[in-house]
């Protein structure tokens, strides 16, 4: 497992820390996928995003129904237009995505301590006593002292906004758990994860199916983001479905990992996809504190060596409410890059948060510092290493258009391309 350290550049000099940053004609190497919602879907916002940086535009179907999304789509139509940047387009999954319905939007306090059972009758009121879920398989997938967390879309573990609760017994379809901390659930639909375990749902339902066959068609989609990968099958599941639907036989699948049993079969999964997305929320419940920093490094390494973008979410929760991110956060971004990171996901931040463009204008920034210092003659090399001989024709091209760029250190590499299969492969090389 590589060490981050080695792909610095040796030696930084602290007088070029503590000078301003210069800005610069070309936007960070690193795309920054946002989130398109409620706090970030008009044309002037969706403006602003694109001239921060942002390259392509996330439309998440666990939240509102595809006519909003269509209405945010033509504004980001329009803002493409006006701004002249370009944007691609990912449409994001349901999957298997456990959640918790709130009919009334009421706030619902929990207490530490106390009880609250989960129930998958949905015509129930959910109340501090009893949440609806959208599952009806629950009980007979968990068991006595099992972990279940339940909090706002894309939570944060906040102790006051998401909630830790301990499976106490099962009661027919009945969960009853014990709730570890105090928290108050706001919103119409909170997300619900158990820890660790298989939960028996079809990774592209029905209704991920009918979106895709509609909207996705309609709208020829760049990306596809298939929630809760756990099996290569899934992929190749997902890749027959567009098969079928000809306008997207040549939309790319990014696999997003999401659970222990998506990063079990990361090795098959990475060779079906055609990138990954680490869903860091998720994981970071489903691994030990102490363990995440290892999946992200040995992931990123292994999608690098495969030549597959790697996408990694969860790194300034804080930017939601926050202008500036914490120390912590603007450090993770920065190692994300200097681990082989080739793109930030954005989600609450840009969705719900109250500072969209400048949350994608900071990581931007981020990221652009961090390639600057970021060995690309090392990585190159150990790229080639990997890859080993004979090389393809095209994989010969793209290696030694690299190589004479670091050489001369030039700024950019323009590919002529119909397929953008060419294009890869030099971005796969540098």
């Amino acid at each position: 497992m590589p060490s981050s350290h080695l792909l610095l550049e040796e030696p930084i000099r602290m007088v070029s820390i503590l000078e301003p940053s210069k800005p610069s004609f070309f936007s960070a190497m690193t795309k920054i996928v946002g989130t398109l919602g409620p706090k970030s879907r008009s044309v002037e916002t969706i403006s602003g995003c694109l001239k921060a940086g942002m390259s392509v535009a996330r439309f998440d179907f666990s939240w509102h129904d595809p006519e909003y999304h269509q209405e945010t789509l033509e504004n980001l139509k329009a803002a493409i237009k006006s701004t002249k940047k370009l944007c691609a387009v990912m449409l994001d999954t349901v999957g298997a995505e456990m959640q918790v319905v709130n009919k009334s939007e009421k706030a619902i306090s929990l207490e530490a301590n106390g009880q609250v059972v989960l129930t998958p009758d949905q015509g129930q009121e959910a109340s501090s006593e009893i949440l609806p879920i959208n599952f009806d398989g629950l009980a007979k997938a968990v068991k006595k002292g099992d972990t279940i967390f339940i909090g706002q879309y894309l939570f944060t573990g906040s102790e006051t906004t998401s909630v830790w609760l301990e499976v106490s017994e099962v009661k027919g379809q009945d969960v009853v758990c014990i709730i570890k901390n105090t928290a108050t659930l706001a919103g119409s639909l909170f997300t619900l994860h158990a820890s660790q375990i298989h939960i028996d749902l079809p990774t592209l339902t029905e209704k991920d199916q009918e979106v895709i066959s509609s909207w996705g068609v309609k709208n020829k989609i760049d990306f596809l983001s298939l929630s809760y990968t756990r099996h290569a099958e899934d992929v190749r599941q997902a890749r027959e479905f567009l098969s079928k639907l000809g306008d997207l036989s040549q939309t790319q699948i990014f696999a997003k990992i999401e659970n222990v049993e998506g990063l079990t079969h990361f090795d098959e999964i990475l060779q079906e996809a055609d990138g990954i997305i680490l869903s860091r929320g998720n994981l970071g419940i489903d691994l030990p504190p102490e363990k995440v920093f290892l999946f992200q490094k040995s992931a990123l390494y292994k999608c690098n060596m495969a030549g597959k973008p790697a996408v990694l979410t969860r790194v300034v929760d804080s930017m939601t409410d926050n202008l500036r991110p914490t120390r912590a956060e603007a450090t993770d971004v920065a190692n994300a890059v200097l681990d082989g990171s080739d793109a930030i996901l954005l989600g609450a931040e840009t969705l719900r948060g109250l500072y969209p463009i400048e949350t994608i204008s900071t990581v931007g920034r981020i990221c652009s510092e961090a390639e600057k210092v970021f060995n690309q003659d090392l990585y190159f090399k150990r790229t080639v290493k990997y890859v080993g001989e004979p090389m393809t024709h095209l994989e010969s091209i793209a290696s030694s258009a690299v190589r004479a760029a670091i050489k001369v250190k030039a700024s950019i590499i323009i590919c002529f391309t119909s397929s953008g299969r060419a294009a890869r492969y030099f971005l796969m090389s540098n």
